[in-house]
């Protein structure tokens, strides 16, 4: 499933190859195992390497685990897995990745945008990050935890994943395992968009005040 387009809902129930949603624009992409499966999805890897490479738009739902270069260059698209290999996140731009597990080594490298949110339940992300271009955060902002929840729930939705649904269930004990992963550069940009909308807004104000 490449190119995807918005408007199309692709389920694959079985494994998928490498390059899955590689350029997509809008479409949802979901990916389960077999129904009947016995194994753990969240131990077992469900799709190849560089899922969503050059992806603007678009959700993908991926109920167990990917190979390498999960999301590189991705630009837009939201996506969640329950673990993945290294490389994770390379040179993305835009777009969300909710990552339920582990990652491998060199996450983040080239990240220049979109943000990361991690579960770490063992502690030892940071040691997986490159941390050249961003920074790790606590996962306190309100925002950041409604994304993330909805997110979740959708991939619950879409995958009937257990392990999404161990972490709703027990939300509020694993929600200070998260990390967030933010490049530094588009949180200035970030922070400079949002002191020019107050400073827009201030000046509206006023001139609505004089008139």
């Amino acid at each position: 499933m490449a190119f995807g387009a918005h408007g199309i809902t692709a389920t694959v129930e079985g494994d998928a190859n490498d390059y899955l949603g590689k350029g997509l624009s809008g479409a949802i992409v979901i990916v389960h195992p077999f129904k009947g499966s016995r194994f753990d999805p969240a131990e077992n890897i469900i799709a190849g390497n560089v899922c969503l490479y050059g992806a603007t738009g678009g959700e993908m739902y991926l109920n167990g685990l990917v190979g390498e270069r999960f999301c590189v260059r991705n630009s837009g698209a939201l996506a969640v897995v329950e673990g993945v290999g290294d490389h994770g996140c390379e040179y993305m731009t835009g777009g969300r990745a909710v990552i339920l597990g582990h990652t491998g080594r060199n996450f983040a490298a080239g990240m220049s945008g979109g943000i990361a949110y991690v579960l770490d339940e063992d502690g030892d992300f940071p040691l997986h990050v490159n941390k050249e271009m961003v920074e790790l955060e606590s996962f306190t902002n309100l925002e950041d935890q409604k994304l993330v929840r909805q997110l979740i729930e959708k991939h619950v939705k879409h995958t009937g994943s257990q392990r999404g649904r161990y972490v709703l269930d027990n939300w509020n004990q694993l929600i200070e395992k998260f990390v967030k992963v933010m490049p530094m550069d588009y949180k200035r940009a970030l922070e400079e968009q949002k002191q020019e909308a107050m400073q827009a807004g201030a000046g509206l104000l006023q001139e609505v005040s004089h008139g």
